[in-house]
């Protein structure tokens, strides 16, 4: 005769010994996958688990493993396209290896909202933490209050002493204005982002070394703030210039579609009398008009190298100190040779 278990919202240890005929300890045994459970006693606890829709209480067993399987995950903005795509590839690889996520933006990046942020995760009992750090903060000496918690840090200045994964911005910007000098372009703009961006000042940096290098003269940049509307006034700006450049290097698609606008509003032919490359490779890039010429980041693998690398720190692992992913030139129609008149 089977033994009547209490209604309640959800089955115990114990309710499950009790349909087994087994101790609550042979219940645990065979819930952690331990192999000293003889194999029919095994199979009994298994049935009375399926029977009783039986969930074994995970949280206590990685409370006592000292592990929550839980990562943190902080940023400073969840509306570009790189800290979106970055975030949700974080979310599927942590899910992947087991782990949950914590989603904690913060909505003034500076040292004391960052470190109020990490001290709330801390409560949270959270084994690791993800900073996507796209803006400057100050001195890094603050990130220390994670209490000894392994950090990774996304889209930050690489000098700084921890484990850090990014876009090689540098190595895109070299492309994109690489690409501009090939086609016979000797007036190459610069839309940059906000000074404040890691991303923005490495982007404009690489490209001002390219002109450097190539014996151009290098204009003063025209300082955007990632999006559309930045991009239409700047290009404004550059459409009514005495002497406007014969290309432009965009720091985002964002800014490049509304530079494209003002270019348009002008009259002005893309690429026949300006050619505009951007960066980022969004999924409408292709739908541009012209299609956008630019930069393809891998936000995806950005992310699952952060989890992976903090998952690494959390088991004890060594981890590199600076993780760069590669991107490439994505050439579309709104780039063509300099015009020769």
């Amino acid at each position: 005769m089977e033994l009547a278990v209490p209604p309640r919202d959800r089955a115990s240890i114990n309710d499950v010994a009790r349909r087994a005929g087994v101790s609550a300890q042979t219940v645990s045994r065979v819930a952690n996958g331990m192999n000293n459970v003889r194999p029919a006693t095994r199979e009994r606890v298994l049935a009375a688990m399926n029977e009783l829709s039986y969930r074994p209480n995970s949280a206590a067993r990685n409370l006592k493993a000292g592990r929550f399987r839980s990562i943190g995950l902080v940023t400073f903005n969840m509306t570009t396209l790189g800290n979106e795509r970055t975030l949700n590839a974080v979310a599927e690889s942590a899910s992947a290896a087991g782990y949950t996520t914590i989603l904690l933006p913060v909505a003034d990046p500076t040292q004391s909202e960052v470190a109020g942020a990490f001290g709330r995760l801390q409560e949270q009992a959270v084994d690791g933490i993800i900073l996507i750090m796209s803006a400057e903060i100050g001195s890094p000496e603050e990130l220390r209050l994670t209490a000894g918690l392994p950090l990774v840090i996304v889209d930050s200045d690489a000098t700084q002493p921890y484990t850090i994964v990014d876009t090689d911005q540098e190595q895109g910007a070299r492309l994109a204005t690489q690409h501009l000098i090939d086609l016979g372009h000797r007036e190459i703009a610069h839309v940059t982002g906000p000074a404040s961006s890691y991303s923005a000042r490495r982007r404009a940096e690489a490209y001002r070394s390219v002109l450097t290098e190539a014996g151009l003269t290098v204009p003063p940049t025209l300082v955007g703030d990632w999006t559309a509307a930045s991009g239409l006034a700047r290009g404004r700006e550059i459409a009514a210039s005495e002497h406007p450049p014969t290309a432009v290097f965009v720091a985002n698609d964002q800014m490049a579609l509304g530079v494209l606008h003002a270019f348009h509003e002008r009259g002005w032919k893309v690429p026949e009398q300006i050619s505009v490359v951007g960066f980022d490779d969004s999924d409408d890039a292709e739908a541009y008009w012209p299609a956008l010429t630019t930069v393809h980041q891998n936000f995806d693998e950005v992310g699952q190298r952060a989890t992976s690398l903090l998952i690494s720190l959390i088991d004890g692992e060594p981890a590199p100190q600076n993780a760069l992913v590669q991107t490439h030139l994505v050439v579309r129609d709104s780039t063509a040779p300099a015009r020769t008149s």
